[in-house]
C-alpha cells in the first residue's frame, strides 16, 4: 500500500532517497523498482529494518531491482547525515508516533537538497479519530499513535518549519474501515473473522488494482480516508508569483 507516491514526488533517475521511518520497507521497494536511484531507509525498529533488508536482498538476487539500497538504524529527531544528503524524502505515517514532531520534521528538512522535494504522510483526522473512539487499545501506548493531525495542523506544521505544499492527496479510504473492524473486535486480534475476510478483499485488490475499487475508494476518499500526504518543498526553492 503506497500512500506518498514516487511520481507525485518527482523521484528521477540518479536521485538519493530517503525513506524515513521505513517500517517494513514498502516505499522503499517501490522506488527501487521503478528509478534507477540510491535509496537510504531507516527506522527505530530493529525488527522492521532487519524485514525490509531481507525483502530487499530477496528482490536484488532475483534481479528486480533497478536501483541500490542501504538499510540501518536511525532516529528521526537525529538523523545521522550531514545536510542537504537527499534529493527525495519519503516519511510515511511517522509523525504520529512522535512526541518531538516540530524537531523531527525541522530534521527532515535539514537533510533534504535545496532543490528536493519531500512527501510526508499521517493518518487522516476523521478516520483516526473513530479509531480512538472505538478501542482504547489502539493509540497512546510507546510506539503507537500518541496524536491526530487535522490537515490544517499538518500544513501549519511544514509552513512553519521553512516548507511550501504544492499538492494534497487523500488516500486509502478502503483501509480506514479495516482497521476500524479491527478496533470493534480487538486491534491485537488480526485473525478475528470478520477483519481477516475484509482484509482478505483489500489484498485481492492490491493484487488486482480493480477498476471499480479505485472508483469506490476515490469517491470514499472524500469522505473518510486513511491518510492524507502533502508533497512539498524548500520555501526558498518555490518561485515567487
Amino acid at each position: 500500500m503506497i500512500t506518498i507516491e514516487p511520481d507525485i514526488l518527482g523521484v528521477n533517475n540518479g536521485d538519493i532517497t530517503l525513506d524515513a521511518g521505513c517500517g517494513d520497507g514498502r516505499h522503499s521497494w517501490e522506488v527501487y523498482n521503478k528509478t534507477h536511484s540510491l535509496v537510504v531507509a531507516f527506522d527505530i525498529d530493529t525488527v522492521c529494518v532487519k524485514k525490509n533488508k531481507y525483502m530487499l536482498d530477496s528482490l536484488k538476487e532475483q534481479r528486480k531491482i533497478k536501483g541500490d539500497y542501504h538499510v540501518l538504524l536511525a532516529n528521526v529527531t537525529k538523523l545521522p547525515f550531514k545536510a542537504g544528503s537527499f534529493h527525495k524524502i519519503i516519511c510515511s505515517e511517522v509523525l504520529e508516533h512522535i512526541p518531538e514532531d516540530k524537531i523531527a520534521v525541522g530534521e527532515l528538512i535539514r537533510v533534504l537538497r535545496k532543490e528536493g522535494a519531500i512527501g510526508i504522510s499521517v493518518p487522516h483526522f476523521v478516520a483516526e479519530s473513530v479509531c480512538w473512539k472505538l478501542s482504547k487499545a489502539y493509540y497512546g501506548f510507546p510506539g503507537g499513535h500518541i496524536r491526530k493531525y487535522k490537515t490544517r495542523q499538518l500544513l501549519d506544521l511544514v509552513d512553519t518549519a521553512g516548507l511550501s505544499v504544492y499538492t494534497v492527496r487523500y488516500k486509502h479510504a478502503l483501509h480506514s474501515f479495516y482497521w476500524m473492524l479491527r478496533c470493534v473486535f480487538g486491534v491485537k486480534k488480526e485473525k478475528a473473522k470478520i477483519p481477516a475476510l475484509y482484509n482478505r478483499l483489500l489484498e485481492w485488490d492490491l493484487r488486482t488494482n480493480h477498476k471499480g475499487f479505485r472508483w469506490l475508494e476515490g469517491l470514499l476518499n472524500h469522505l473518510c480516508p486513511k491518510s492524507v500526504a502533502i508533497y512539498a518543498r524548500k520555501k526558498e526553492c518555490v518561485p515567487s508569483e
